[in-house]
This record gives C-alpha cells, sequence and structure tokens, in this order.
C-alpha cells in the first residue's frame, strides 16, 4: 500500500539526495519521526537558514554567506594563480590536502551541450572578465577527467590562450599505493603519456 500525506512527501523530499533511494529515504523519514524529533528540527532549521542566508561568491562562485567567500576576500592568497574546478566540494578537497594559496573558480558543472549546459551556465562571462581584468598569470584546469570534464578543460584552455595566460592541468593517473595490475587501461595510458622528470 502506497502511503500519503506528510510521509510520503517527506520520503519524497529526502530522495533528491545523491545516493538515496526509496528504502534509505524511508528509513530515514522513520528515524527521524519516530526516534529523533528533535534532530528533525534541527534539520529542518539548518536547511531553512542555509537557503536564506548562502548563496555564490560574486567572484569565484563557490557556496558562501557573504559577497565574497573567504578565498576571494583573504589578502594573503596568490591571484597570479586561479584553479578551476566543477563544484564547491573540489575547493573543499584541494584546500584541505594541498598546500595551494591560488584563487578558485568554481564552474558549478561542466560543458554539456546535449544538457543544455553551454558556457552561459557556467558563468564563463565571469572567468573571461577575471582573465581580463585580474592580473592572472596561471589557469590551473582540476576539472574531472570526464568526457565532459576533458571538453570543458579544452575549452577553458583556448580561452586562457586568447588571454597570454599560461595553462596548467593537474596531473591525473596511478593512485598513491595503488598496484598498476588493477589500473583501469585509461587510467594507465593517461599517467603513462603524463610522465615526468624523475
Amino acid at each position: 500500500m502506497r502511503q500519503a500525506g506528510a510521509i510520503a512527501e517527506l520520503i519524497e523530499a529526502l530522495r533528491c539526495l545523491p545516493g538515496v533511494g526509496p528504502k534509505t529515504a524511508q528509513r530515514m523519514t522513520l528515524h527521524l519521526l519516530q526516534r529523533d524529533r528533535d534532530a528533525a528540527g534541527r534539520l529542518s532549521e539548518a536547511l531553512r537558514q542555509a537557503l536564506e542566508k548562502v548563496g555564490l561568491c560574486a567572484q569565484c562562485r563557490t557556496l558562501t554567506e557573504h559577497s565574497l567567500c573567504e578565498y576571494c576576500a583573504s589578502p594573503g592568497r596568490d591571484r597570479s594563480l586561479l584553479c578551476i574546478v566543477e563544484s564547491p566540494a573540489e575547493v573543499l578537497a584541494i584546500s584541505r590536502s594541498t598546500g595551494y594559496k591560488g584563487l578558485f573558480f568554481v564552474l558549478n558543472g561542466r560543458l554539456s551541450p546535449l544538457d543544455g549546459i553551454g558556457p552561459e551556465e557556467l558563468g564563463l562571462d565571469v572567468l573571461e572578465q577575471r582573465l581580463k581584468d585580474d592580473g592572472v598569470a596561471e589557469l590551473i584546469l582540476a576539472t574531472n577527467t570526464t568526457v565532459e570534464g576533458e571538453a570543458t578543460a579544452h575549452y577553458l584552455s583556448d580561452m586562457a590562450r586568447r588571454h597570454g595566460i599560461r595553462t596548467t592541468r593537474i596531473a591525473h593517473g596511478i593512485p598513491f599505493g595503488g598496484e598498476l595490475e588493477y589500473v583501469d587501461g585509461a587510467t594507465l595510458s593517461h599517467a603513462f603519456d603524463g610522465r615526468k622528470d624523475f
């Protein structure tokens, strides 16, 4: 029997989260309503607050509560380096895992004409203005190695070249501690082609 009403509405709403199917959404709903109503209230309020306060940074398009994010507002960052990523999650990953001290630009997607995602949807007009006016010396491409990510990287490389800006691509290949026999052929080929002096 299919449920209707508030419970069904909450189950359906939770399914918008990545990796959450109908059973997981039902389990979450029943847990919040049956066992942890205080947590449900906190979750509801935190989501409401985030929706009201969080938007995109005016310069880099990452998520922030202010007009400029902490990276763009920091005077200590190297403004000649601009790293292009597909999502705010990648800003966090690079910041947490590397010593990168430059700035970011978040595409919030990648070029995908079949899905109707072109340069306008990625804010490339904003990026173009930054490349003209902000003293960027190096554009670091950190898009994913999907077909769309590679197409986006090529498009951005051409854009940077028009402005005389050096373009680099983060290395892709064998994971640290990985064994060659277990690595897929495309990754191994990419790593082999991208080898450097040792």
